[in-house]
């Protein structure tokens, strides 16, 4: 028997215009699929919104203090915690394949909470695949959320042609991939979940580019002007072989905002020259060796430029592939020596965390250096802050090619086996906030900041794409 939160008990409580969001058990999936909820209540007061979530996150602490800060702020979004499932972390192979089998040892709870609730429609991330069938048993309509762009939306609904043209693992391949919409990916930066073919990841991921287009629709984080290639791509069929395309729905950007945050480096910022300060953060999943944050610091040093550098420590320890990082960040044993010291008059270190939509907003602030991840762009693109792409893992190194080439709101930060030395930092932050090319991209996202802008304005792409979104529920639930 399902037992719900106080705040929510019955059925008939959420008859029609419920809205069930199922995230995957990862913070910048969660926030997403968060702000969708957010938008959808702003826009449309009357659904009802659940979030389903999974308890057992192997990064849980901060998942849960998120969790906690939206019950208290936004009421009207309900959680529902599904049951915990044993796992033995040491046993996988990747963070991903952790995501993928934990939401599919949950399918008969997930069933069990669609049935009591019978809502509208299902919302599920990409990892969450497994949800179909058991939406499927009870007729409800499932829409996907991708939380990364339309350009990664594009190989993954090519991937089965590119699964059929490409035989052998990408990562030994040495060539260029096409795709429709998309300038050619070398082989070696496709998203790293697919790179070897002989993978659980790899066969996940094809399972789930099989299932996607027999869902009702595709919601992306993304907007109009930001990705017109791949999303005319998508629209215009070119994607998906021998069956239709289900209807996409381009609704951001979908972003966070800063709730009036507080914290140090903002009263730093606040001294700092206008547009004179490079930021330096890479996501929550990033741990740096020593010797790459070495390297980091050695180039801004020498780059004689102002800036604000988020640190995590390195991993201690090893799980898989799974890295765990210290909990105290020790700067001193982190950084060469004398490094603070030397830069204290233009340089500020944070450790671990910094409220990055404050500071990207901020009019210090002239440019970003980003691991590439999907709401870190858009962050920046809203705020209308160029970037320097330094990928790391999962789709960003297709993100980064997109950004350079066809977005063209970043330079490249070129790694060489794997590292970036401290000369390449140095050339390619002075490159940004002191070049013509630098400048040329400071443009470029500034119109692209304005498009944003408008999309999520009335009568704009997003919220045109939103309408016709609640549109089609009721249009389901009338059938």
């Amino acid at each position: 028997m399902i037992r719900f939160a106080s705040t929510y008990s019955t059925k008939q409580t959420y008859r029609m215009g419920t809205i069930v969001l199922y995230p995957a058990p990862a913070m910048g999936h969660l926030i997403s699929m968060v702000e969708l909820g957010k938008l959808i209540l702003k826009h449309h007061p009357s659904c009802s919104i659940i979030v389903l979530n999974l308890t057992n996150s192997h990064k849980s602490g901060s998942i849960v203090s998120y969790i906690s800060h939206v019950t208290e702020t936004i009421p009207a979004i309900k959680f529902h915690h599904l049951p915990k499932i044993p796992l033995d972390l040491e046993s996988y192979s990747s963070s991903e394949a952790i995501i993928f089998d934990l939401i599919g040892r949950s399918i008969n709870n997930v069933a069990d909470v669609l049935r009591c609730i019978e809502p509208t429609a299902l919302i599920i991330d990409l990892f969450c695949t497994s949800a179909m069938s058991a939406a499927a048993n009870l007729n409800i309509p499932v829409y996907y959320f991708i939380t990364s762009g339309a350009c990664c939306l594009v190989k993954i609904l090519y991937f089965p042609t590119l699964d059929r043209d490409y035989p052998g693992s990408f990562k030994d391949m040495n060539r260029l991939v096409y795709s429709p919409g998309m300038p050619p990916i070398p082989s070696a930066d496709m998203p790293g979940p697919v790179l070897q073919r002989n993978s659980t990841d790899y066969s996940d991921f094809l399972q789930l580019a099989n299932l996607l287009p027999k869902s009702s629709g595709i919601i992306v984080n993304t907007f109009d002007s930001l990705e017109p290639k791949p999303i005319r791509a998508i629209t215009d069929g070119l994607c998906v072989k021998d069956q239709a395309t289900p209807p996409l729905y381009c609704v951001g950007p979908l972003l966070a905002d800063s709730y009036n945050e507080t914290h140090e480096c903002l009263n730093w910022l606040d001294l700092q020259p206008k547009q004179s300060v490079v930021y330096l953060s890479f996501g929550s999943e990033c741990m740096f060796s020593i010797d790459q944050l070495h390297e980091i610091a050695k180039g801004l040093e020498m780059s004689g430029q102002r800036f604000l550098w988020v640190i995590r420590s390195p991993p201690t320890v090893k799980r898989g592939e799974l890295f765990v990082p210290p909990d105290v960040v020790d700067l001193n044993q982190l950084l060469p020596d004398g490094f603070i010291e030397r830069t204290n008059d233009r340089g500020f270190v944070v450790k671990k965390w910094a409220p990055q939509v404050a500071v990207l907003s901020h009019e210090s602030v002239g440019g970003f250096v980003t691991h590439c991840g999907w709401n870190s762009v858009l962050e920046a693109t809203r705020a209308g802050v160029p970037m320097l792409a330094w990928p790391l893992y999962a789709e960003q190194k297709l993100n980064k090619i997109v950004m350079v080439k066809e977005m063209k709101v970043a330079l490249p930060i070129d790694a060489k086996d794997g590292k970036v030395a401290a000369e390449e930092v140095e050339k390619r932050v002075r490159q940004l906030m002191e070049s013509e090319e630098g400048n040329i991209v400071r443009e470029f996202v500034k119109a692209r900041k304005d498009d944003a802008a408008r999309a999520m304005s009335e009568g704009g792409s997003s919220r045109v794409a939103l309408a016709k979104l609640v549109e089609s529920w009721q249009t389901t639930r009338h059938l």
